[in-house]
């Protein structure tokens, strides 16, 4: 009987996009959704959910809407997750689902399915319909005991519209913070956690990003995250970071737009005009990262007063426009920097180096083997200034390397904030130019041989 319960229920979701659209009302938004509203429906924002309900007599309806979250990079990998998280917990006892064929609607890959569970002794029919692209995922559910509401549900979803990246007037993805518009600087145990700069940049420790700030611009200088960085062409990807590192603080975007240059490093860039829920103040962003870098995002009053910043026009780059206009945006990463202090360095920091080397003959083409370096080198700080440092090189071809294991110990000092000397390294005193740069909780320790600098280029160490 479960199981014919079960097929009738699936005929439902079958036809569910397939009946006439309906007329509604003036449309709303809620997080990445633009829907129609439901007249003559109750209404309720719950935490990160929007629920819309009705009852007639002993029937009743229940259309969930819930804030996007991040993709885990498959339709069905979504589907499934979410069914656990918002329908198993919250009906227990439910069937599993039965699923339809994935379809697309507006470029998102949709998958409905469909179980039962008992309410009181009715039979309730569940359907979960989640959207996934872009980076993100979005689910809509649908509770009701009586088929007829099946309609209603399957006319508002058919509404909808889903925020891409391409269509203006469309809310931006992700949460809205009820606080201020940044989390609370992230200090730590580090000694300093802000920098100002001789050129009138300030840059503050954040949770998520380093903040800089200079008149009525605001960088935000955002760390690693999880969904913003992957193979893919360059619309797609910057959209995927949008939804994820910009979305969550604003409303009401406008004319976005993504860009990129196309050379080596490709300079990918996303823009438009959106409202800060923190302050309700309308700002012009621009979204950035170029090569290896991370994602940059610039906050200014307006387009004018980023062009006048930063010295051109972000909505007139094209594939083919010079590189060297992105040099002012590249810079700011050089803005992810905060002073030592000797309290700073308890505890063990590592750098470690491998590099390989393929080799052919040059006439013949034959495979010559491989030329391997390696290196690990450690800094163990301890109690009164002390320290260990130690380095092991492995280097040459495969099958006949060589090895070397250095090491030394004493005592460290911090003759100012951007330096650190040792008083025996490799048998005699150094004096290295040091910062911490920021990453999610935690900080990169940077080191440089202050008397011999040569490409400038600092080794980068990072805490056990």
């Amino acid at each position: 009987m479960k199981k014919n319960r079960l097929i009738l229920v699936f005929s439902f979701c079958i036809a569910l996009m397939h009946c006439p659209v309906s007329s509604f009302a003036q449309k709303e938004n809620f997080d990445i959704i633009t829907y129609s509203p439901l007249t003559d429906w109750s209404k309720e924002v719950k935490g990160t959910a929007l629920l819309f309900s009705k009852i007639e007599g002993s029937d009743w309806c229940q259309i969930i809407l819930y804030k996007n979250t991040i993709s885990n990079g498959s339709l069905e990998k979504d589907f499934d997750q979410e069914w656990k998280e918002l329908v198993i917990k919250n009906y227990p006892n439910i069937s599993e689902p039965v699923k339809e064929n994935p379809t697309m609607f507006n470029n998102w890959k949709v998958l409905h399915g469909t179980g039962v569970w008992k309410f009181k002794g009715t039979p309730v029919t569940t359907i979960l319909t989640t959207y996934s692209g872009f980076g993100a995922c979005v689910s809509i559910v649908c509770n009701t005991t009586n088929k007829k509401f099946i309609n209603k549900y399957q006319n508002f979803i058919a509404d909808i519209s889903l925020f891409n990246g391409k269509k203006e007037n469309n809310p931006i993805a992700g949460k809205t913070n009820s606080g201020p518009n940044t989390p609370t600087a992230n200090k730590g145990t580090f000694k300093f956690s802000t920098t100002n700069f001789e050129d009138g940049w300030t840059s503050t420790v954040q949770a998520d990003w380093v903040e800089v700030k200079k008149a009525n611009t605001t960088v935000f200088i955002h760390y690693p995250k999880e969904g913003t960085i992957f193979p893919a062409d360059p619309e797609p990807l910057t959209i995927a970071a949008w939804n994820i590192l910009v979305a969550p603080r604003y409303s009401n975007l406008t004319n976005f737009k993504t860009a990129y240059i196309s050379t080596y490093d490709r300079p990918y860039l996303g823009m438009g005009s959106a409202k800060e829920n923190a302050t309700g103040k309308q700002v012009y962003i621009v979204l950035f990262r170029q090569g290896q870098s991370g994602w940059l995002e610039f906050v200014s009053p307006d387009k004018n007063s980023f062009i006048q910043n930063f010295k051109f026009d972000p909505e007139a780059i094209r594939w083919d426009s010079e590189t060297d206009l992105m040099k002012p945006l590249a810079q700011m990463t050089g803005y992810n920097k905060f002073a030592v202090a000797e309290s700073d360095f308890n505890g063990s920091w590592t750098s470690d180096f491998t590099g390989v080397q393929q080799l052919y003959h040059v006439y013949t083409g034959d495979y010559a083997g491989m030329n391997i370096n390696q290196s690990n080198e450690v800094f163990e700080f301890g109690a009164g200034n002390s320290y260990n440092w130690r380095l092991l090189v492995i280097n040459g071809m495969v099958g006949a390397t060589k090895y070397a294991n250095v090491k030394s110990n004493g005592k460290f000092s911090v003759p100012n904030s951007w330096q650190i000397k040792f008083t025996d390294i490799e048998g005699k005193p150094k004096l290295c130019s040091a910062f911490f740069s920021c990453i999610k909780g935690a900080r990169l320790l940077h080191l440089l041989d202050a008397q011999y600098p040569g490409s400038g280029i600092y080794t980068v160490y990072g805490k056990k």
